[in-house]
């Protein structure tokens, strides 16, 4: 029977790409001379921490990473952006986590919706991703429409079509 999984993962070495050329805009703009504003990509958790002066600067850093993220063809849907922290001094740390995998309740929404379309497929949550599985594969290439007209808050990958 064919099938496809559904996933959201990121290709870390690209998001590197991303953040380095973030990191290079930052440091040749105007509004940032002379600010102690850093960008720190931890590769192993895909944690962002981002530490600058203000909020307002804060904003921009993200909106700079969010920009690079697009040019380098990733989803800035996958941030997850957490609250600021107060570092030392006067300084505000920002920690953005990465998300990978597909969590339990967008699982449960695409099932759902998979679920609703009455398409003869089957579809099953398997730990971090959701499997598909028809008897045709033009059922699965309507999921794969329906998926990407769908409101979700991952970006989705289709891999392992076989």
């Amino acid at each position: 029977m064919p099938s496809f999984d559904i996933v959201s993962k990121i290709d870390a070495q690209t998001l590197d790409n991303a953040i380095n050329s973030a990191r290079k805009e930052i440091i040749g703009r105007f509004d940032f001379k002379g600010t102690k504003s850093t960008i720190d990509l931890d590769k192993k958790n895909l944690v962002l921490t981002i530490l600058t002066e203000d909020e307002m600067r804060l904003e921009a850093i993200i909106d700079v990473i969010r920009m690079r993220m697009i040019k380098q063809q990733l989803d800035p849907r996958s941030l997850d952006e957490g609250k600021e922290h107060a570092a030392s001094g006067s300084m505000i740390r920002k920690e953005v986590k990465v998300k990978q995998g597909v969590d339990k309740d967008t699982s449960r929404k695409l099932l759902k919706d998979i679920k609703d379309s009455k398409l003869k497929v089957q579809a099953q949550q398997m730990d971090d991703m959701v499997r598909v599985t028809a008897k045709k594969i033009d059922d699965l290439q309507q999921v794969i429409a329906l998926i990407r007209k769908g409101e979700y808050d991952l970006p989705f990958q289709f891999v392992n079509m076989k």
